[in-house]
């Protein structure tokens, strides 16, 4: 599996529920700031009004970058067709 190459701006989702914050998986946010050598981010969450309700730093396992275009495949990706 390809690891995240997370970036400043980078809309990501979670993909981990973090009940103590009131954020389920799949909920999205922006990172803000890029924290402990790219180790961690601050990730932002919006409502859709650009209210933030949550900004909190996170490790690369609990969230993913979400694409908006498509992204040439890897010789290592294994395509599955039913």
């Amino acid at each position: 599996m390809k690891m995240n190459t997370v970036k400043l701006l980078d809309v990501v989702a979670l993909v981990v529920d973090l009940p103590q914050y009131n954020l389920c998986q799949g909920q999205v946010g922006t990172v803000v700031e890029i924290l402990a050598s790219g180790t961690a981010f601050e990730v932002e969450f919006s409502d859709r009004t650009g209210r933030t309700y949550e900004s909190l730093g996170l490790c690369p396992e609990q969230i993913m970058v979400l694409h908006f275009e498509p992204i040439a495949p890897s010789s290592t990706t294994v395509m599955v067709t039913a």
